[in-house]
């Protein structure tokens, strides 16, 4: 059977934000798509108005007329009813990752990597080739604004602008004509033996662009600068440091925005004003300079899909105002990104910064419970609530209160531990003040302290 006979498609975990761009996809391209998730949100929603057909929880009659079964990371094979009963009927399953690889397959690729940076970076990116008129398709990790609040958009023009996951080493699914490395660093450890097996695993993904093609990396991080020698395709330097091809100059920050000179091969194109603030976005958006510059784009084009980039959903979103209080919401949940999401605020804002933060998964809160202890230095008070789970299930003595323990003994003053998030929401209200600025940062259900005081 081939990839064009199947007409009918179930995604098992169609609510991820991952599997829910794909599905969206195929439906732009007239398949007939159905999925099923453990609870209904947003996504689900959207995807039925789309015409999707989607069930709530998991049954081996929703698989009963599909051709496909396509499942997430978060799925376990054979522990699911839809995926054991797709095995026995015979009908093909594959990972969410292979069909990104075949539908990625009928275009020219631009694959975004890095432990951090990935979706704002792919967002970036497919607004630049928009505006430069290459009607691009792109599927990106998040909501973006510049999408009409949706996460994938079908193009007729040659280039597919993805998001290239490390976990579980999806992204070597792919096979980019472009790739982009934004930083190496240590995540998914429940997945990656060390530093030094991720490492690797950017190499190879690196090795897959073919002669033709090019790797933009960010020269500023340690990690792209320590898997450099080991690269040996052409590469393309982006960056703040003077060593990178492409890189920022005259860089000023203000409250929600940041501000700076471009320049290529020691020429200056212009000044650049992003509506985020942040050297780590500043950076995000000179990858998407250096990918466009190699794509012969002019700067006009570059300057206008930078600056009419508005954020994604959970990226410093300003989520509101209640009370004076200013709420941001961030989906921060390594210690890097926790540190370059408080910096960024606290370059901006001449204002207290109050942190809520939710360690995600168990694997991650032990092996980075002393990197996180660090992360809160730009903070003035910090709340911790428990970890989020995700697919994980729980380790013993592994809680949010390790990480607000560690804080303390790392030396900061103001550390509050709350057990849930009714008490983080609690604490928000007890120590928060008029002209705060309150930041939930984490990939879980943080958000949510934000929502009581604004939605």
């Amino acid at each position: 059977m081939t990839f064009s006979t199947i007409n009918r498609i179930h995604f098992v975990g169609i609510g991820g934000i991952g599997m829910s761009g794909i599905a969206e996809i195929l439906i732009t391209q007239g398949f007939l798509i159905s999925g099923s998730d453990l609870h209904r949100s947003d996504v689900t929603d959207y995807l039925e108005q789309r015409g999707a057909r989607i069930t709530i929880g998991h049954d081996a009659a929703h698989i009963e007329d599909a051709e496909l079964v396509v499942y997430s990371s978060a799925v376990r094979v054979d522990d699911n009813v839809e995926t054991k009963a797709a095995k026995e009927r015979g009908i093909p399953l594959i990972r969410r990752a292979e069909m990104l690889s075949e539908v990625s397959r009928l275009k020219y690729t631009l694959a975004i990597a890095g432990t951090h940076g990935k979706t704002t970076t792919t967002s970036m990116c497919g607004l630049v080739l928009m505006k430069a008129g290459l009607d691009p398709t792109v599927i990106v990790g998040g909501r973006l604004k510049g999408l009409g609040g949706t996460n994938a958009r079908l193009g007729t023009g040659e280039w597919i602008v993805l998001e290239a996951d490390e976990y579980d080493r999806s992204f070597l699914q792919l096979l980019p004509t472009i790739a982009v490395i934004t930083n190496v660093e240590a995540d998914h450890l429940d997945i990656y033996t060390d530093l030094d097996d991720i490492r690797g695993a950017f190499c190879e993904f690196a090795d897959k662009v073919p002669f033709y093609g090019v790797t933009a990396i960010c020269l500023d991080d340690a990690g792209v600068r320590s898997i450099l020698p080991n690269l040996f395709k052409r590469t393309s330097t982006f960056g703040l440091s003077p060593q990178c091809g492409t890189r920022a100059i005259n860089v000023r920050n203000h409250e929600r925005s940041t501000t700076f000179t471009l320049v290529h091969h020691d020429q200056e194109l212009g000044d650049i004003t992003l509506n985020v603030p942040g050297d780590h976005n500043i950076r995000n958006a000179l990858a998407a300079c250096c990918v466009a510059l190699q794509l012969n784009i002019p700067f006009s084009a570059i300057k206008d899909g930078l600056e009419e980039f508005t954020g994604v959903d959970r990226r410093f979103e300003i989520r509101g105002e209640s009370d004076g209080i200013l709420f941001v919401d961030d989906y921060a949940h390594h210690p890097t990104e926790v540190r370059a999401t408080l910096a960024a605020a606290r370059k901006g804002w001449d204002r207290r910064i109050v942190a809520v933060f939710q360690p995600h998964t168990f694997t991650r809160t032990r092996d980075f419970v002393e990197e996180f202890a660090t992360s809160f230095d730009d903070a003035d008070i910090v709340i911790i609530t428990d970890v989020y789970a995700a697919r994980e299930k729980p380790i013993e003595g592994v809680t949010g209160e390790i990480v607000a323990e560690a804080a303390r003994r790392a030396g900061h003053r103001n550390v509050h531990y709350a057990a849930d998030l009714h008490v983080a929401t609690s604490s928000v209200r007890q120590l928060s003040r008029p002209g705060d600025v309150v930041i939930t940062l984490g990939a879980g259900d943080v958000w949510k302290v934000g929502r009581a005081f604004v939605d």
